[in-house]
């Protein structure tokens, strides 16, 4: 399923309308960009995919969005987030020392 159907099912949007698909695509690439923020890496890095905690969080987030609590969501889901950018940042660090360790020649 495609994400942004992941979306309108998970916000019980079961209508096709221009409007409300407009504004759930926004709600999406809106919410995908605040959590590459969070998380401090690119689109490459963070895919959201299929039953991931990412994808999860993602979710949620459009609901908040959506539902027009964007500012509630950073102090609700503040333990999650934090674990989310440690996730990353800890896999940076492992990648960066695996080049580093396959520069020196070792």
């Amino acid at each position: 399923m495609a994400l942004v159907d992941e979306v309108k099912t998970y916000l019980d949007i079961t209508w096709d309308d221009p409007h409300t698909n407009r504004k759930v695509n926004s709600t999406l690439a809106r919410a995908q960009a605040k959590l590459r923020e969070y998380a401090g890496c690119t689109a490459e890095e963070l895919t959201f995919e299929d039953g991931t905690e990412e994808q999860q969080l993602l979710l949620d987030l459009c609901r908040y969005i959506y539902n027009n609590a964007s500012e509630d969501f950073e102090e609700n889901y503040r333990a999650d987030l934090i674990m989310l950018r440690a996730k990353y940042k800890t896999e940076a660090m492992s990648d960066e020392g695996e080049e580093t360790d396959s520069g020196t020649g070792s």
